[in-house]
């Protein structure tokens, strides 16, 4: 079992989400993260999907994909280089000046944005990977008692290389 990656550009037809959604879990294959947005053209859409499958099941899930109308182009990101990003807030809750000082230290360390401040609490913004994301959720849950934690789904696209021929 592989992490996997691939992008979808599909119609931006109400219903598509929910059809593609749907053709996982029909098939049971567990959908590690799924993000979706629209394109440069506004009649299409690009879905970023994460699937933990063998090689075996991901070729099955491409074919299927590669099936539905709906659906334009299927790339796979397995054997290609690509640049991937998750955004996550954690909102630190219940600070006194001494964890807001605190907070603001570690956010300084991290080369993380305060997005909003208030009285007592501090939310900041992390834009990295998932890996990296899932170590400032352990440490920050390590340090804090009381904090908030969403996350988006990562986003991908394929790396540009330019090199010297």
């Amino acid at each position: 079992m592989k992490k996997r990656w691939i992008s979808l550009y599909v119609e931006n037809e109400v219903g598509v989400l929910a059809k593609i959604a749907g053709l996982f879990s029909g098939k049971s294959y567990n959908l590690m993260s799924l993000t979706v947005g629209t394109t440069e053209d506004s009649t299409m859409s690009r879905m970023t999907i994460s699937v933990e499958s063998d090689d075996a099941t991901f070729e099955q899930i491409k074919k299927q994909l590669n099936r539905c109308v709906e659906v334009i182009e299927v790339i796979d990101f397995t054997n290609c280089p690509i640049h991937r990003k998750e955004v996550l807030y954690i909102k630190v809750k219940k600070c006194d000046e001494k964890i807001k000082n605190e907070v603001l230290r570690i956010a300084g360390i991290f080369k993380l944005p305060i997005v909003d401040y208030g009285k007592e609490e501090i939310l900041l913004e992390c834009m990295q990977t998932e890996t990296r994301n899932d170590e400032m959720i352990a440490y920050f849950s390590q340090y804090f008692k009381n904090i908030e934690v969403v996350r988006g789904g990562s986003v991908a696209i394929q790396g540009v290389s330019i090199q010297d021929k």
